[in-house]
């Protein structure tokens, strides 16, 4: 059916409920004349009668009756329809896909989604833990978390976490027997846990700078992790030094089970960003998502 066989049929039904041409053009916001235009032109197309006019009234013929009991239920369908879908643009929902490295999911996504899932029920969130600097729009992801320094330019970046700092550790068991390293090129005469890293092809290079000195040391040990719970449990069991976020060791350090070396050596520097593609209009989930992330310190 043509869309203006649509319009006209919603026009002769707003006549038919109100009986009266002057009240169902008020509410079309229409003038008299052109709603019984539309009207004439509607029963010429169809050759039927669909209304009785006089000076007084206006009543559905038995055409116009039948017209109103088939076609009124189904466009009240599509109306309602339509209303749910508006409802839906507006209402949280939806399930929204992430990619972000272990240390980010767990200590800035998580503790973010155990507050917000609750509150909107219908909100699913799917986490895939990479370390990798995943495309996110080949890949079909909504967003990736990554350290703010390895954000591509042309994505739209908002800051979810205070600035980052790295920590180099080992046992007490381990520096019973090692000396403690004054500079990072003495990492190379010790075990060190590696981390393999996807990021940078390969075995990742320790990072330091110092009074905007920057060096890159390539270490050597007998383990060699993907993950930080497993690095972790290697230096607490002394079998040598680490490289670890420093939220990460600040407990062991505390209560003496690790050692902390090269502190001057490992300044702070930018933490995690959210990414994701520019868009004119994200989804309602998306943008709770976004708000309940974004970092406020």
């Amino acid at each position: 059916m043509a869309r203006q066989n649509i319009n006209d049929l919603l026009a002769f039904l707003v006549v038919a409920r109100e009986r009266s041409f002057t009240r169902a053009a008020a509410q079309l916001d229409v003038s008299q004349s052109a709603l019984s235009h539309t009207i004439r032109g509607l029963e010429e197309r169809l050759g039927l009668r669909l209304l009785t006019r006089t000076t007084r009234s206006v009543a559905p013929t038995e055409a116009g009756e039948r017209l109103m009991r088939t076609v009124a239920p189904k466009l009240e369908e599509i109306d309602a329809e339509l209303s749910a879908l508006t409802e839906l643009r507006d209402k949280p929902a939806g399930t929204i896909r992430i990619t972000a490295a272990e240390h980010s999911a767990s200590t800035i996504l998580w503790p973010a989604l155990s507050k917000l899932l609750p509150r909107y029920p219908d909100i699913k969130v799917e986490v895939n833990i990479d370390y990798g600097l995943t495309d996110i729009v080949a890949e079909r992801y909504d967003a990736g978390i990554r350290l703010g320094e390895q954000v591509a330019k042309d994505m739209v970046a908002v800051r979810i976490g205070p600035d980052f700092r790295m920590a180099v550790v080992g046992a007490p068991s381990y520096f019973a027997v090692h000396p403690r390293p004054g500079k990072p090129q003495d990492l190379t005469s010790h075990r060190c846990i590696n981390i393999r890293l996807p990021t940078y092809g390969g075995i990742y290079a320790w990072e330091f700078e110092k009074r905007g000195r920057a060096l890159k040391v390539r270490v050597e040990g007998q383990l060699v992790f993907n993950n930080m719970a497993l690095r972790m449990n290697a230096v607490l069991a002394g079998l040598g030094l680490a490289y670890l976020p420093e939220d990460q060791v600040q407990p062991h350090l505390a209560d003496g089970r690790l050692i902390r070396v090269l502190a001057d050596w490992c300044p702070p520097f930018p933490g995690y960003h959210l990414y994701y593609p520019s868009r004119r209009q994200p989804a309602p989930a998306f943008a709770v998502l976004v708000a309940a992330l974004r970092y406020r310190g």
